[in-house]
């Protein structure tokens, strides 16, 4: 994985995950209320990305059970999935910051001058 960028499913997995050991629908779930309904994993996509987590290291399996005859397994960051989530936050945060401030201190051009 590039450590410089995340994309945006990975990250929002890796925030569902970073406050609790979750199964494949509640990620889901609560990458929906993350996001204010912006953002909803199809079950393909999210199974791509734990897969890829997994392989990555950013993420293992906590735990399995099995609900109405059905494999649940639940995933939670492991020590390396934490300060990649944290630098990819920071990162983030940087980015945000830099165009607030560019926001602010933007001059008005001919054309653009408030009325």
């Amino acid at each position: 994985m590039n450590e410089a960028t995340m994309r945006e499913p990975t990250f929002l997995v890796l925030t569902a995950l970073a406050a609790e050991p979750q199964h494949g629908y509640a990620v889901i779930e609560d990458v929906r209320r993350i996001t204010d309904g912006r953002v909803t994993l199809r079950a393909g996509t999210l199974y791509a990305v734990l897969d890829r987590l997994r392989g990555d290291g950013l993420i293992e399996v906590d735990r399995e059970e099995v609900v109405q005859s059905r494999l649940r397994r639940y995933y939670r960051l492991t020590a390396l999935g934490e300060r990649r989530l944290a630098a990819e936050s920071a990162r983030l945060r940087r980015q945000a910051t830099v165009a607030e401030r560019r926001l602010r201190e933007r001059r008005p051009r001919p054309g653009n001058a408030p009325a």
